[in-house]
């Protein structure tokens, strides 16, 4: 075919006398490539054979070692390119990889011979003589031609030719594979092709920076579905080149059965890709030449300089986003018509509708047809046993949803499917609901395979619906050596029980978020009670276990805990009944828990020591900072947990989800409380007002009704708020004195919230919370003779030893309540120089003293103390020395 009046205007060269040709191949060539160039020069025996560039390690090696004594390669920089007359191009057409022989495209004095078996690009070059078929190879076309011209050929070339075909075509594997190339092959092995030589160089072992990186490769593996179809990244990085790696992404491949990879590797100054296919629509050839590679179809690389691994990394993701392309659109995928209910139908006819239809999932329109929300099974289901069926549907609907147009590709339908794990995604025209596609309609368009998990490779044990990273590193950086150290121990007694262990609850939580929590929580998959007996006995520790719930304390001897707890599922006989256990799986473990950012579980188990799963989003919600529940009847059964959202929510720095903060307010209305234990909301309520900062969180309690459920006659009034604020700045002034006795803030809080309560209502109010200890009793007692303190401290005139004897009986808790409290500077000095000049004041004699002084044992003794105090507390006496004198002196016998 001649094309020559289709090429580019070329400059004129002068004419001369002797013309030169020359075989070339692509830069970075393989062993196609070299095979090439020999199978070329058997028809043109004049030609120089010479490499564009590098060329890949394997065949450096090769060439150095077998071949530089059989062939006539010449050096580029010995030729001459003025005396170029004819330029071969073998397995590669394109401009932008062949080099410093690009120069001679546009010369109209050379003519340019093309085999190849590559598919068109934009760069492609217009030959004189172009002979391109589909062949897995190009020494496989090359080698018809040569048995066409009954040349003969030698067995070591014949090898090489060989060998060049089994690498372009995988030993025959890739769907490439043509016909000609089995032909080909089985010419070649007549002209004595030495197969021992070839399956030498295909199977060579790896060396150990071979497998170091094979290993990265497998370990960095992450699958992404882009469009429909499922892509596998892999990245690696050096600092020194390793060769064949694109020997090692093919056994990759191989080994995880892939049909779809994209290897990056970062080695000195530049990036490498390399990408395989086996989906006959995903071109990896067009991918590569985008970034400066080529290829084929199904096997493509790239050399690229001057970007990053990250920049190359969007790139590429980027290109596979618009190149890859199943042409599907939401109006193709959805479900139509839909089934609804309105908003104020009752809970029991959604139910009776999923029955009747056999649904998981009801949509919630109003009378004009607007999508309001939905509403699932399993908090129908909930809702039924509970009792609530009579309950409006608006009331657990879920109205944080995501919606669609009939036109939104596949790639934003599976985007929003999986990410947010939808159960269904409304299909909504001008607001008008056209359809709907379910979690069930995307994964029959995926090939029926599961959601894709974002990592590679999973647990054999846990959920393939998880998402998972390896946390061991981090795990090192945010814990004391000793707690990693008995992570491990945790992991190695695991493994010998053959039970899985994990680390759960909010240490995962707080190693995301930085905050310090030593708090050690572990879930057992199997026997968490026999796995502590186990752990116990290997490692010294004693156990304390609660058979009913499965659950056990690790005690180490220097007083350090462990909670270990069976995997298990918990069910509510009514709203705010304590839970009944059941054992079950990591998973429904999990999903028992208050919200999506206490789920996190990091497996302990030697094999993936590390590895965080993630099965509900909490990774996200962290990463939003939003407070989200598992399921919309979660304050149903457990409302403490209301309490909780606060907590978390002005502790972290979070808000409370959309869809979580509607279904506070309903717990509210229909008083989920009432049914609660006051022993379990005293508990969460002191949590409360033990944070740092607890004012944020009782306004919050205030503006979502929920001090009622305290006790109703607790108010946060302005005065009362006045002086929650009065205490925060006592606190933080009695911080700053340094004084090393232990108080307790949350009591002052308190006493603040329930300062402007009547005794009788307080006693009351005590009873309900079921404050029976004899500290909280002691509480409440000095709260109500409070206000008859401050009526003598307003009227005080005495010394500093009745000041004492006045402000001694009482807490310390309850006089920085006072300090608060009062509006009188003199008071608050009073209580200032009883705190930092009186309390903690002692004698220096002792019994043993006043004995070697002559004095009896007995009642007396007190009588003797009682005066030295005082004289001490009034600076009559400094040292032990005036001690004695003052009592010979006042008791004189």
């Amino acid at each position: 075919m001649n094309k020559k009046q289709n090429r580019k205007h070329k400059t004129k060269k002068p004419p001369v006398q002797e013309s030169v040709e020359v075989i070339t191949t692509h830069i970075n060539a393989d062993f196609d490539a070299l095979a090439s160039l020999i199978a070329a020069s058997k028809l043109y025996p004049g030609a120089s054979l010479v490499f564009p560039g590098s060329q890949e390690k394997n065949l450096r090696n090769f060439f150095l070692h077998s071949t530089s004594y059989l062939f006539n390669f010449s050096k580029m920089k010995k030729i001459e390119f003025d005396r170029i007359k004819r330029l071969i191009l073998v397995d590669t057409r394109q401009k932008n990889r062949i080099g410093k022989f690009a120069e001679l495209v546009d010369r109209d004095d050379v003519e340019i011979h093309i085999y190849d078996h590559h598919t068109d690009s934009e760069d492609d070059i217009a030959g004189d003589m172009e002979i391109i078929r589909k062949t897995g190879s190009t020494t496989a076309l090359l080698t018809s031609l040569i048995k066409e011209k009954n040349i003969s050929i030698s067995p070591d070339e014949a090898t090489v030719m060989c060998l060049g075909i089994h690498e372009d075509t995988g030993s025959f594997t890739f769907s490439s594979t043509t016909v000609e190339d089995y032909e080909a092959a089985a010419w070649l092995t007549e002209q004595g092709a030495n197969h021992n030589i070839i399956a030498d160089m295909l199977t060579r072992e790896l060396t150990t920076e071979q497998v170091w990186l094979l290993n990265d490769l497998t370990q960095s593996a992450t699958k992404r579905v882009i469009n429909g179809v499922e892509v596998v990244f892999a990245k690696v990085i050096r600092d020194e080149y390793v060769g064949d790696f694109a020997v090692l992404v093919h056994k990759f491949m191989e080994m995880e059965n892939l049909n779809l990879v994209f290897a990056l590797a970062q080695m000195e100054s530049r990036i490498y890709l390399v990408a395989r296919s086996r989906i006959k629509d995903v071109n990896v050839a067009e991918i590569a030449f985008a970034l400066g590679g080529g290829g084929h179809p199904q096997a493509a690389s790239a050399t690229i300089k001057n970007r990053t691994l990250i920049q190359v990394e969007r790139s590429l993701q980027a290109l596979l986003r618009s190149r890859i392309d199943l042409k599907k659109r939401a109006m193709d995928m959805m479900s139509s018509p839909v089934i609804h209910i309105s908003p104020g139908e009752s809970v029991k006819k959604a139910a009776d509708m999923m029955t009747r239809y056999n649904i998981n999932v009801l949509l919630v329109l109003d009378g004009a047809d607007v999508l309001k929300g939905y509403i699932t099974r399993q908090v129908v289901e909930k809702a039924v046993f509970f009792g609530l069926e009579d309950i409006k549907v608006k009331e657990y609907m879920n109205i944080e949803f995501s919606a669609i147009g009939p036109d939104a590709s596949l790639q934003e339908v599976q985007e929003l499917v999986i990410r947010n794990k939808l159960r269904i995604l409304p299909v909504l025209d001008n607001g008008k609901v056209l359809g709907v596609i379910t979690r069930t309609d995307l994964l029959n368009i995926l090939v029926g395979d599961p959601l894709i998990p974002e990592f590679l490779y999973d647990s054999i044990d846990t959920s393939q619906f998880m998402r998972k990273k390896n946390m061991s590193a981090l795990l090192k950086e945010r814990l004391p050596r000793k707690i990693i150290s008995v992570l491990k121990d945790i992991g190695h007694v695991a493994d010998m029980l053959g039970y899985n262990a994990f680390l759960v609850g909010g240490l995962v939580r707080d190693v995301f978020l930085k905050h310090e929590n030593l708090d050690v929580d572990i879930v057992i998959e199997g026997d968490g009670i026999e796995f502590a007996h186990e752990f116990a006995e290997h490692y010294g520790a004693r156990v304390r276990s609660h058979r009913k719930f499965g659950t056990a304390v690790l005690i180490f001897p220097d007083g350090f805990k462990v909670d270990v707890a069976t995997a298990r599922v918990e069910y509510y006989e009514f709203p705010g009944a304590p839970p009944n256990v059941e054992t079950s799986s990591l998973k429904l473990d999990l999903y028992r828990r208050d919200f999506t950012i206490n789920t996190l579980a990091i497996k302990l188990n030697k094999r993936l020591y590390g590895t965080l799963i993630d099965y509900f989003g909490g990774q996200r919600d962290i990463k939003e900072k939003v407070l989200r529940v598992l399921h919309n009847l979660s304050f149903v059964e457990d409302p403490t947990r209301v309490l909780r959202a606060i907590r978390f929510e002005q502790r972290f720095g979070f808000k409370i989800g959309k869809l979580t903060l509607a279904l506070i307010k309903n717990a509210v209305k229909i008083n989920c409380f009432k049914e609660l234990s006051g022993r379990r909301l005293f508990l969460e309520l002191k949590l409360i007002l033990r944070e740092p900062d607890p004012i944020k969180a009782i306004e919050r309690m205030d503006e979502l009704d929920l001090l009622q459920f305290v006790f109703p006659e607790v108010q946060l009034t302005k005065g009362v708020k006045g002086l929650l604020e009065e205490i925060r700045k006592v606190i933080v002034w009695y911080n700053l004195l340094y004084l090393e006795e232990f108080f307790e803030p949350w009591k002052v809080y308190w006493h603040g919230l329930t300062s402007f309560l009547d005794k009788k209502t307080l006693s009351a109010m005590a009873d309900r919370m079921g404050m029976v200890q004899l500290e909280n009793r002691k509480m409440i007692s000095q709260m109500i003779s409070s206000n008859d303190l401050l009526d003598i401290l307003y009227k005080f005139d005495g010394d500093n030893y009745h000041l004492y004897t006045l402000l001694h009986p009482y807490d310390t808790e309850t006089l920085l309540y006072l300090m608060a409290k009062t509006g009188s500077e003199k008071v608050r000095r009073l209580i200032s120089s009883y705190f930092t000049n009186l309390k903690g004041t002692e004698i220096q004699l002792r019994g043993k003293d006043l004995l070697k002084m002559g004095f009896s044992p007995g009642p007396f003794f007190k009588e003797i103390f009682d005066r030295l105090l005082e004289a001490r507390l009034n600076d009559l006496v400094k040292t032990k020395e005036d001690e004695v004198r003052f009592v010979e002196k006042a008791f004189e016998h």
